[in-house]
């Protein structure tokens, strides 16, 4: 009997320490999948802001609320890059000129076949062409996947949440706004249901959106993220 009891005993004590070892443990565990999880959607948004900021350039300085837009415009867009050789030196800007007059001067040379003026100047070696480069070649790593921008990682083939808004300044002037979101429940899935709840509590009761977010449509932020 006494033998019995001694073993009851020693499975309480096992079951006691295996309940404080998992109270400590798990929420450290929580933290450290929540950071490695946070770190691979933080990267995935920054790759659909880099994007979205090529994509206004050509765009009147509007966002695309669409991923299909989006992916299309990284597979086949090309942007425009200034490939430049030559400088203006100190004398050529205190004579006034700048690089769009000293362009005009030399594309007006072009069209006449008259080159005084770019002698005169002293513009002989100052070119700026402009070539049309992909998007993928400029903005993204060789082999980059575009598909993969409109979904969250470990979210099971979720998609990121994204919205648009046209607003307009005091003064009047245009302003767009982008908001790219996803809340904790769903990259975070799989992990301690109540760490998430409590979490998600948190953020609340500071009045912070409960997840991964970049850019606002409530107000401008340069599409800064809230991890930022």
């Amino acid at each position: 009997m006494k033998t019995v009891i001694n073993i009851v005993l020693a499975l309480c004590a096992c079951a006691l320490v295996y309940y404080c070892y998992a109270s400590i443990m798990g929420p450290i565990n929580f933290d450290n999948e929540k950071k490695i999880r946070d770190k691979v959607v933080i990267a995935r948004l920054m790759d659909i802001r880099r994007a979205q900021q090529e994509y206004r350039m050509l765009h009147k300085q509007q966002y695309t609320a669409s991923f299909d837009t989006l992916i299309d415009f990284v597979k086949s867009a090309k942007i425009p890059f200034v490939a430049k050789e030559g400088v203006l030196t100190d004398k050529q800007l205190e004579d006034g000129l700048t690089e769009k007059k000293a362009m005009a001067i030399i594309e007006r040379a072009k069209k006449t076949g008259k080159w005084d003026d770019v002698k005169k100047n002293g513009l002989e070696n100052f070119k700026r062409d402009t070539l049309w480069i992909a998007v993928t070649d400029t903005i993204f790593p060789k082999g980059f996947y575009a598909d993969s921008l409109r979904y969250v990682p470990f979210g099971n083939g979720a998609q990121f949440e994204i919205a648009t808004k046209s607003d307009t300044t005091k003064s009047g002037a245009p302003i767009y706004l982008l908001e790219v979101k996803t809340p904790y429940t769903v990259y975070l899935d799989g992990l301690d249901k109540q760490e998430i709840i409590n979490l998600i509590d948190v953020q609340q009761k500071l009045g912070k959106y409960p997840g991964l977010m970049m850019g606002s449509i409530e107000m401008p932020n340069n599409n800064a993220g809230n991890w930022e």
